[in-house]
């Protein structure tokens, strides 16, 4: 609070001189404006942080830095200042702070060979580097080989660690809007008797050159022979009467239980209301078997109008599916919009409250809802403000890690961050740092050899982490 009265003092002081002029955007004259009392005149801190560093907690690059100008960052004594500057003055002080970092901030980071943590040292060794654009998911049908999804609408094989430069051919092209993609990819639980691959991805009928046709999260499996994609089966899509215009948030991440039945996630496409409507797809997580069959005892299958493949409602944008190796409890992150980030359990019928309540507030600045709390609405086990754009999630069960057995590994895109969580009894005890600033980790999956290999985007990234030895 006290940083807080002293930058709030410092404004108000410079407040008088900086109107006399208010159409200066030059960036120097803004920081010493606004934000030199705070952190320093030569951005090397004050009572608040220095603005000259490597290690960026609350995101790398400009992007990043303008909306924490723009709107704060909650939880912290960063105020919003986009009541005060305008769009031009948020981004001239952002790029003068830009300028005067000795390494951008949005550089590439070297990766390092070897990581501490509490209980080991890890090797890092980067597999894949090029030839490869965002990558979304990994999925190892043995111990040489791993498929491996790119946003844009490519299958390929990680083979012996090295990407195969042939592609899967066949494969159903897909509507790269926003977020949207190809997205998580999963085998069948029999993969090794019947061969089946399934694919999330993001579809429309319409034009794919159209950004306003009107589409949604698809989802399919098939089989891959010879680098060809066949014997394609749908397994779930909407009517078009349920398809969004201008969508984002399209999940979808996948999980197939210790039963074989397969979870799946799709986010609200911008439609947050609709995330409480049983007759709606989006912001919720479905449950079919492998065949895409309804389970006869899933919630909503006797209720008229509900989509019978429905497991819970009011999810916002699961980004992370996993099943505890013990409780065999369903696991799920999920994206909150500005603050409030979840980890909770999915259970069977079950309300997760989005957006009638949330920890969170809107991209825009704007209040989603005051409420954080109502009755028959789910709380989450632990939440994330600001948030830190939660993504993939495993338990690890590695033979490797025995001293992480049963640790919840997390994922981040914005924050760029692997973190290990120690939970008890459905409580998060503590949580440890792995991997910081070092690109979007997008997946997390262990091998058949229990080493744990790490998806990144921008960079486009495949890491493969094995411990060198215990602490």
């Amino acid at each position: 609070m006290q940083k807080l009265i002293i930058c709030l003092l410092a404004f108000f002081t410079s407040f008088t001189l900086y109107a006399q002029d208010n159409s200066v955007a030059e960036g120097p004259q803004i920081y010493k404006t606004y934000c030199a009392g705070c952190h320093g005149a030569q951005l090397q801190g004050s009572s608040a942080g220095a603005l000259i560093k490597t290690d960026w907690i609350y995101g790398r690059g400009k992007g990043a830095l303008t909306k924490n100008i723009r709107f704060g960052i909650p939880g912290t004594e960063m105020a919003a200042w986009n009541t005060v500057l305008n769009d031009e003055q948020i981004n001239a002080v952002a790029d003068f702070i830009l300028e005067a970092q000795e390494t951008p901030p949005a550089a590439r980071r070297p990766i390092p060979a070897q990581i501490n943590t509490e209980d080991y040292v890890l090797n890092v060794e980067q597999l894949v580097s090029e030839g490869i654009v965002n990558p979304w998911a990994i999925e190892f049908v043995d111990e040489s080989r791993a498929l491996i999804s790119e946003r844009g609408g490519k299958l390929r094989w990680l083979i012996d660690g090295k990407l195969d430069k042939q592609e899967i051919k066949g494969v159903p092209p897909t509507f790269e809007e926003k977020t949207g993609g190809y997205m998580d990819i999963a085998l069948d639980p029999n993969y090794a008797d019947n061969g089946w691959v399934y694919l999330a991805f993001s579809h429309t009928d319409g034009n794919m050159e159209d950004k306003e046709a009107p589409a949604m999260t698809k989802i399919i499996r098939a089989k891959i022979k010879d680098h060809q994609w066949t014997e394609e089966q749908a397994l779930f899509e909407v009517a078009d009467s349920l398809l969004v215009v201008n969508g984002n948030r399209w999940g979808c991440r996948f999980l197939f239980d210790q039963e074989g039945l397969l979870y799946f996630s799709i986010g609200d496409m911008d439609q947050a209301m609709a995330s409480q409507e049983l007759g709606k797809a989006t912001g919720k997580v479905f449950r079919i078997k492998a065949d895409g069959s309804i389970p006869e005892d899933n919630p909503f299958v006797d209720e008229e109008g509900a989509l019978p493949a429905i497991f819970t409602i009011g999810n916002r944008n699961v980004q992370g599916l996993d099943q505890h190796p013990v409780t065999g409890e369903i696991w799920a992150s999920e994206h909150g919009p500005m603050g409030g980030d979840e980890l909770n359990i999915m259970r069977k019928g079950n309300n997760y409250g989005w957006p009638v309540i949330t920890y969170g507030i809107d991209y825009s600045g704007e209040i989603v809802s005051e409420k954080t709390l109502q009755e028959g609405m789910e709380q989450p086990i632990t939440e994330w403000t600001p948030s830190i754009a939660v993504c993939p999630i495993e338990f690890n069960s590695s033979p490797l890690f025995p001293k992480w057995q049963n640790n919840l590994l997390v994922g981040a895109l914005a924050y760029e961050e692997l973190r290990r969580l120690v939970i008890e009894d459905e409580q998060v005890i503590s949580q440890e740092m792995i991997l910081k600033n070092l690109g979007r980790v997008r997946d997390i999956k262990s091998s058949p050899d229990g080493a744990l290999y790490v998806v990144l985007n921008n960079p486009d990234v495949i890491l493969r982490i094995t411990p060198e030895e215990e602490l």
